[in-house]
């Protein structure tokens, strides 16, 4: 599998320009969110305020509340400019483009907001084991990529009773595969190419389930060119194994 790596929208200052206001605002919130961590670490999560998080992070208090509601939002990646640009990689998407390949690329994008900053990602998941509502907040974030999946899959191919089944499936995998990938890479330190491993994943998603992607309009097993033939037999349940055996070899020699 080809990882295509959407290109964010841009958030760099250009060269020679002064810094953006857009740009300041995201180095304030991840100068809350590292110091929040720490002191999180350092202190408990229960004894640590908005308060102590914005004057670690050298701001005042009312700057805190502008880019957070809670010292809960604090903690995690800014899912919502993560959600909008899955959401503009995938209403982006080519009419002939493999469904696969569209959604793996969209989790490698969300995979990049904790691979970008080992550190901090891997002192987010101490806590986030530590704390429930956390661990709750962080499934409810995982159930609105699943269902952003979902409605790309609906919108592209229809969405009949049988076909949402099939595409709700297939967004699930899709995220099960992600969050098993990273929580791996989160356990061993933050170390290892963590996008390599979905990409793994990924094709263990292909290979496993043809049927969900093909039915999306995916290459299925058989459309590829290192695929085996595939030999479809009609038994009844009590056929004994070796009438089974025989029909096998029979439709195998008349192939040959």
């Amino acid at each position: 599998m080809v990882r295509v790596m959407p290109a964010p929208p841009p958030e760099a200052a250009p060269p020679g320009g002064l810094v953006p206001a857009q740009a300041r605002r995201r180095r304030v919130r991840e100068d809350l969110t590292a110091a929040a961590i720490r002191l999180f670490l350092a202190n408990g999560y229960d004894a640590t305020t908005a308060d102590d998080i914005a004057e670690a992070a050298g701001v005042a208090r009312r700057t805190f509340f502008r880019h957070f509601r809670t010292k809960e939002d604090a903690v995690f990646p800014d899912h919502e400019v993560c959600l909008a640009r899955v959401r503009h990689h995938l209403a982006s998407a080519g009419p002939d483009e493999s469904p696969l390949a569209v959604l793996g690329a969209a989790a490698h994008l969300v995979l990049a907001r904790y691979t970008e900053d080992p550190q901090t990602a891997v002192h987010r998941y101490r806590i986030v084991r530590e704390v429930e509502s956390l661990r709750e907040r962080e499934i409810t974030t995982t159930s609105r990529y699943q269902r952003v999946f979902s409605d790309y899959l609906n919108r592209r191919f229809g969405d009949d009773d049988q076909r949402r089944l099939v595409h709700e499936m297939a967004a699930a995998a899709i995220v099960a595969a992600h969050n098993f990938v990273l929580r791996q890479w989160l356990r061993d330190g933050g170390t290892g190419d963590a996008h390599a491993r979905l990409d793994a994943a990924l094709r263990a998603i292909a290979d496993s389930c043809p049927d969900w992607f093909g039915a999306a309009g995916a290459p299925t097993a058989a459309d590829r060119p290192d695929s085996a033939d595939v030999l479809v037999l009609r038994v009844r349940p009590d056929t004994p194994l070796w009438r089974i055996a025989e029909e096998i070899e029979a439709a195998a020699a008349g192939r040959g």
